[in-house]
């Protein structure tokens, strides 16, 4: 059956269609955003379109009309003319575009027919005055929620109840009847890099992915929420599908080969909504009159949005490149790829690589708008202007809109304030003569002399009389020896094996900045005992020696190759929470429980006790050396401390008993709101003025000790209180962008990864594909700066690529959670790839390539503990069996 008619434009005047004035919208930075949102035409519906599938093209906007009546509207068309387009005797129900332009097709589908439309044949029969007709491609299939056309507009996806039916264009023939689905489907996507493959949802709460050439069904995911799918989206970019449902929630996957569709990411939207005016309240960007406009300055605080849901209508790509960077200085050239998300509350524009709201826009909160709740809608962005054109159906009532929204002037408006001093991580200015940096470096040079003068004074044997009688027999010393009773050996061969443990014949080579992934593991050696937890481990600048910190109060220091005996640092009373290196690895600073910490001197494992525990009313956090190794810094309680410290390298057997190592208090500061600091960051490797903090309340702070104050803030950084932050410090082996210094990342328990850009203070990507729910896990960069490396509590280590917010390699191998990894920074040495990464779990110190195995026997332990003591003058050093036992108990 083919037909249809076009009632007269003279006929439209029973249509109630009318246009708005655009209105000014003010930002609280000083500047007039116009234009943010234009309602550029209403029609009232004597029937209700809530439900319908709506339809939006480059130019044109689709919607129905007194329930069967197709309304084409041209947005560039001057005289503003509607199409009425009549062939249905049912309401209808969906409709769809086609995705090229000559020929535009549009398709309607009712529960009568479904009908395929020419656009521009049947505007060529309006002007001559004839009657235009569409193609029925199929009759009587049940009520359909959704209509989707192939790229290439030769396939039409005609989605009835729960199954699927794809129709050929040309000749109306039924080419597969995809069946599977327990639910009415209620979208459906083609592909764009594979030909014959759809993915849909349904009611049923979950996704099918199916080959409809021949019929057959490629995956079936399992039920992903309480609430039904309502939209979909596949992301060609980077081949991700995005799904939302009823109450919310947005589900990520990743497309990819050999990924097995599996899942990148669950958000929230409502959470992410006011994690995102949260941020912007405490920035003080909403704290002028006029923004009355923005919805959470008085619904935030007022609990107005408790238990509000967003069911999300309809997802479509959004292009923040023409965001004026000079303007709005937030985005990045790599993060300008977004998504639109259509709610019935308003327009949201999502970033799915950090995983967060750039902008919202609530339709309530513009006193322009005449739908204040949506219930369908369709989005389509314009390729010339970046604009978008967004088509709204009223949940309630018979109104249909159609907006004109300009993301890049929402974005600019609801931008946070930029940083007034540029700040990054590599000293970009002399130190300040009022910087406590700089009172350090000044006493240095001032007691730099002195104390090598009263050192070479201290190494002068004085001559000193040996009796007290004026005259004394001489005891022939004076004379010349009668007999040789021995002759030096000075031809003696060094073998390596001398007491400097830093002494090293490898061939120093650049990092091989194009080296793959590790991901096969290899043999295992034993590190530490049953239930005993690994804390920490940090390779040395050099990428010879590897430092662990264990529960059972133990430092050990491998060396990289693993072979040998491991150094072992004894004399804390708590579970050891951090090692560091020095810069010029001579010292090994630990800390641990006890409220102490100990610097080790990493030739002779001899301690050099700087702080005891009765300085500190709460355990320390962290501490590592900084500014090349000129201070040490160090969090305790509320706040972080800057030292200044010097140890004595001089060997007096006859005063060993006194402390000549010591240590200064150059600053203290603490965090804005007064909170414990929970972990602490700053470059040792070169001279920065930046240290990174993280507290309880769940903000990350930015200190410029430079300026000797806090410099930012950034606000929620994460969902739950930050317990790592892991900064892009490269290593000596090879060199980066000096932008890509200012990176770093931040994770807490529960909330994956994310990456940070310190110049603009905004998270630029979001790693949560491992799973971390309850337990701290360790990351960190490797030092070419592409790849980056966390713990799982599935007893695996994850790899990620940093373009991509999905892992590309799961190592396994382990029994226990992974609690800490470490990237070699002189990898290139080592042949193998696998020997790259090491990976501590709680039970094991695994290398890809080497894994320290859990001792399960005491007796074992025993053997093995003795085995590690060091050797020192030819002696063994002896612990005794019960405190090797007690040891191994706790």
């Amino acid at each position: 059956m083919k037909g249809a008619v076009c009632e007269d434009i003279s006929d439209l005047q029973e249509i109630r269609l009318k246009m708005e004035n655009p209105q000014d919208i003010f930002s609280s930075n000083g500047g007039c955003v116009r234009d943010i949102v234009i309602e550029k035409y209403l029609v009232e519906s004597k029937e209700s379109a809530s439900h319908v599938q709506l339809a939006c093209s480059m130019q044109h906007c689709a919607f129905p009309l007194d329930g069967n009546e197709l309304c084409i509207w041209n947005t560039e068309d001057p005289s503003h003319q509607l199409l009425i387009l009549r062939g249905h005797h049912q309401p209808i129900t969906a409709m769809a575009f086609g995705n090229k332009v000559n020929p535009l097709l549009i398709c309607s589908a009712s529960l009568d027919y479904v009908i395929m439309w020419n656009l521009d044949e049947c505007r060529k029969k309006v002007l001559q005055g004839l009657v235009p007709r569409g193609t029925v491609m199929g009759s009587l299939l049940g009520k359909v929620l959704c209509l989707q056309l192939s790229p290439d507009d030769q396939v039409i996806a005609v989605c009835a109840g729960n199954k699927i039916l794809t129709l050929d264009i040309e000749t109306q023939a039924v080419l597969a009847k995809l069946q599977g689905h327990l639910g009415p489907v209620t979208a459906v996507e083609f592909c764009p890099w594979q030909a014959g493959i759809i993915i849909s949802v349904s009611e049923d709460r979950g996704f099918k992915v199916w080959d409809h050439c021949t019929g057959s069904l490629i995956y079936s995911s399992s039920v992903l929420s309480a609430y039904p799918l309502l939209s979909l989206f596949i992301d060609a970019g980077s081949r991700q599908l995005v799904t939302g449902c009823a109450d919310g929630q947005l589900w990520i996957f990743s497309l990819m080969d050999g990924h097995h569709y599996r899942r990148v990411a669950r958000v929230d939207l409502r959470k992410k909504t006011e994690t995102f005016f949260t941020r912007r309240v405490k920035s003080g960007l909403y704290s002028q009159p006029e923004e009355s406009w923005l919805p959470s300055t008085s619904a935030l605080g007022k609990g107005e949005q408790v238990g509000v849901t967003f069911p999300i209508l309809r997802l479509a790509p959004c292009d923040l490149s023409r965001v004026p960077h000079s303007a709005c200085g937030c985005l990045s050239s790599e993060n300008t790829q977004c998504l639109w998300i259509g709610s019935s509350v308003g327009l949201f524009v999502f970033n799915p690589a950090n995983l967060e709201v750039e902008a919202a826009l609530y339709y309530k909160d513009f006193h322009s708008l005449s739908i204040p709740l949506a219930g369908s809608c369709a989005l389509r962005s314009h390729f010339a202007d970046g604009k978008a054109l967004c088509l709204l159906a009223s949940l309630f009532g018979g109104k249909i809109a159609a907006l004109e929204v300009d993301p890049a002037a929402l974005v600019v408006a609801q931008q946070c304030p930029r940083v007034e001093q540029g700040l990054s991580v590599p000293a970009s200015s002399c130190v300040l003569p009022t910087s406590p940096l700089y009172l350090g470096i000044a006493k240095e040079k001032s007691t730099k002399a002195a104390s090598e003068q009263q050192r070479a004074k201290r190494n002068i044997m004085k001559d000193q009389f040996l009796v007290f009688h004026s005259k004394i027999k001489s005891s022939g010393y004076a004379s010349a020896p009668h007999l040789t009773m021995f002759s030096p050996k000075t031809n003696i061969k060094s073998e390596g094996k001398g007491p400097s443990r830093h002494r090293s014949s490898c061939t120093w080579e650049a990092y091989a900045v194009d080296c793959t992934v590790p991901a096969k593991p290899g043999p295992r050696v034993t590190a530490a005992p049953a239930r005993t937890r690994v804390c920490c481990i940090q390779y040395s600048g050099d990428g010879q020696w590897l430092a662990c910190g264990l529960a059972n109060r133990l430092c050990l220091v491998f060396d990289a190759s693993l072979t040998g005996t491991p150094a072992v640092f004894s004399g804390h009373d708590g579970a050891v929470n951090t090692v560091c290196w020095s810069h010029d690895q001579r010292w090994l600073l630990s800390t641990a429980q006890d409220r102490t910490l100990r610097v080790w001197s990493a030739r002779r494992t001899e301690l050099a006790p700087l702080l005891d525990k009765d300085m500190f009313s709460k355990p320390i956090q962290s501490a590592q050396f900084y500014y090349i190794d000129a201070f040490i810094l160090l969090s305790s309680g509320p706040e972080f401390q800057l030292l200044k410290y010097h140890i004595d390298t001089c060997k007096d057997e006859i005063k060993r008993y006194k402390q000549r190592s010591k240590s200064k208090l150059v600053c203290r500061l603490s965090l804005t709101d007064a909170g414990d600091v929970t972990c602490l960051s700053a470059v040792n490797d070169f001279y920065s003025h930046i240290v990174l903090t993280a507290g309880r309340n769940r903000t990350v702070e930015v200190f410029d000790l430079n300026a000797g104050c806090s410099a930012a803030v950034i606000a929620e950084a994460h969902s739950r209180p930050v317990h790592q932050i892991c900064q892009n410090k490269g290593s000596s082996f090879t060199t980066q962008q000096p932008q890509a210094y200012n990176l770093f990342l931040t994770t807490a328990i529960g909330d994956g990864m994310r990456l940070w850009d310190l110049r603009t203070l905004r998270c630029e990507r979001h790693f949560e594909g491992h799973p971390n729910r309850s337990y701290p896990c360790g990351i960190a960069f490797s030092p070419c700066g592409r790849f980056v490396a966390c713990g799982a509590e599935d007893r695996h280590a994850y790899m990620y690529e940093m373009g991509s917010s999905m892992f590309s390699h799961r190592l396994a191998g382990h029994t226990d959670i992974v609690t800490a990894v470490a990237f070699n920074p002189s990898a290139p040495q080592v042949e193998i790839s696998s020997d790259y990464l090491p990976v501590l779990s709680r039970t094991c110190l695994k290398f890809l390539g080497r894994t320290i195995e859990a001792v399960q026997d005491p007796r074992h332990f025993l053997h093995l503990l003795n085995s590690w003591l060091p050797l020192k003058n030819g002696s063994v050093s002896v612990m005794s069996r019960p405190v090797a036992l007690e040891m191994f108990k706790s």
